[in-house]
C-alpha cells in the first residue's frame, strides 16, 4: 500500500494505491480516467498517513480491494496542507500526461 500526494490542476488530492510506482501505466490509466492527466506527485509516509487520518484511513483502505487499487483518502487542499510538512514528502515525480 502506498499513500500519494497528487498536486493536480484542480486541486491536491491525496489517493492510495496497491501499485509500487505513481507512474505504473495501469495506474496512469485509472487517473487519467479520471481527469487527471497532468501532475506532481509525492509519497507519503504511510504511518504517518494511517495516524493522521484515523478511522476514515482504515474505512478507504478496507475498501481498496484487489480490483480497485486506487482510492482517494483526501480532496480537501487546506485539509491536506494542514495535516502535511513539506519535509515529509518524498521527492517529486512530474507527469505531463498526454
Amino acid at each position: 500500500m502506498k499513500a500519494i500526494l497528487l498536486l493536480t490542476a484542480s486541486g491536491p488530492l491525496v489517493v492510495l494505491t496497491s501499485f509500487a510506482s505513481v507512474l505504473h501505466p495501469a495506474l496512469l490509466e485509472k487517473l487519467t480516467g479520471k481527469g487527471i492527466r497532468k501532475f506532481i506527485a509525492f509519497d507519503l509516509p504511510l504511518e504517518h498517513v494511517r495516524w493522521r487520518y484515523g478511522g476514515h484511513y482504515t474505512a478507504v483502505q478496507d475498501d481498496l480491494a484487489q480490483t480497485d487499487d486506487l482510492r482517494v483518502l483526501d480532496f480537501d487542499g487546506h485539509h491536506i496542507f494542514d495535516l502535511f510538512r513539506f519535509s515529509e514528502l518524498g521527492p517529486p515525480v512530474y507527469h505531463e500526461g498526454g
